[in-house]
């Protein structure tokens, strides 16, 4: 039996197009209980989906062990790493506030 994160990076990564509604999702929740763990949880689950952490890092600029650390559920990036690696994944950070089409 897939784990629950298993399952949720297979489907993303047979259906990219999905990752946007997916941040999306995330992101309208961060200001509920427990939302900043759980949007950070699912950019972790699009960027292991988009490759994995270390060709993620590589595009965002960053650092694989602060994208590990960064994403971690105690993770506090920065603006710039998470918009470097929302960027590094195909998605524009704008498009997290945009009502889906």
């Amino acid at each position: 039996m897939k784990s629950h994160d298993t399952a949720v990076v297979e489907m993303l990564r047979d259906d990219p197009d999905m990752a946007l509604d997916y941040l999306r999702t995330a992101f309208d929740e961060l200001d509920e209980e427990g939302g900043e763990s759980a949007f950070l949880l699912a950019l972790r689950h699009v960027v292991e989906a988009q490759g994995g952490m270390a060709a993620v890092a590589e595009r965002a600029q960053v650092s694989r062990e602060s994208l590990y650390r960064a994403l971690s559920p105690k993770g506090n990036p920065t603006l710039r790493t998470m918009t470097a690696v929302i960027k590094a994944t195909g998605i524009h950070f704008h498009d997290l506030t945009r009502a889906a089409s």
